[in-house]
């Protein structure tokens, strides 16, 4: 075990393939651009709400220095080819207790529940840093991140904002999986599961 090497979770997925998801680090630029070049127009467009060409120097910054507490973000890569495949992000907002998340993940891996399980964590990982509801603003059209927050539970708010909807959802709290409820009511039906969440595995490449 690597010392002081960021928690890694390995993650069987329901049509076999595996995904190793791990708090993302500035190291990871190259794998995390390579991700985002794999990404397909409609599902950049779905994510950053606005057509993407190319992420500049200082969104790129942005996006990489996270200070895992009022920014967090949590890359997920192949764990066969190494590549990066999703990114689970939340960022605090003005009130503490509250963070906007989004999630994106690479057009091939759509459907086999990463979305899901990368979503079970970001909530856990939230939850940590003392947030407690997450707020999304999602196109109508982007049905998978409208399930993904649904599945959290019950909405606490919905708002209209042009083309979108900002929802506010309270998080499942620790000891969820205790209960047939929210987020991890996904692992039961076996979507995915999480098989070893291990300290400290290091990823390929």
């Amino acid at each position: 075990m690597a010392k002081g090497a960021p928690k890694t979770e390995r993650v069987a997925l329901r049509d076999g393939r595996v995904a190793l998801v791990a708090p993302l680090h500035p190291d990871d630029r190259d794998r995390y651009l390579s991700g985002v070049s794999n990404m397909s127009e409609e599902s950049l467009y779905k994510r950053f709400m606005s057509p993407v060409a190319r992420l500049s120097e200082s969104q790129l910054r942005y996006l990489l220095e996270v200070d895992h507490r009022d920014h967090e973000a949590l890359l997920a890569i192949d764990e066969e080819s190494g590549e990066a495949i999703g990114v689970a992000r939340f960022i605090r907002l003005e009130r503490p207790e509250v963070a906007e998340a989004a999630i994106i993940v690479v057009d091939s891996w759509q459907g086999s529940g990463l979305g899901k399980a990368m979503m079970r964590m970001l909530a856990q990982a939230a939850w940590e840093v003392g947030v407690t509801s997450f707020e999304a603003n999602v196109l109508y059209d982007n049905a998978p991140m409208l399930a993904l927050i649904d599945s959290l539970g019950p909405r606490e708010s919905v708002r209209h904002d042009g083309s979108s909807l900002v929802i506010e959802v309270p998080l499942p709290g620790p000891g969820i999986g205790d209960h047939d409820t929210g987020v991890l009511k996904e692992v039961d039906s076996g979507e995915f599961e999480l098989v070893t969440p291990a300290d400290g595995l290091e990823t390929p490449g």
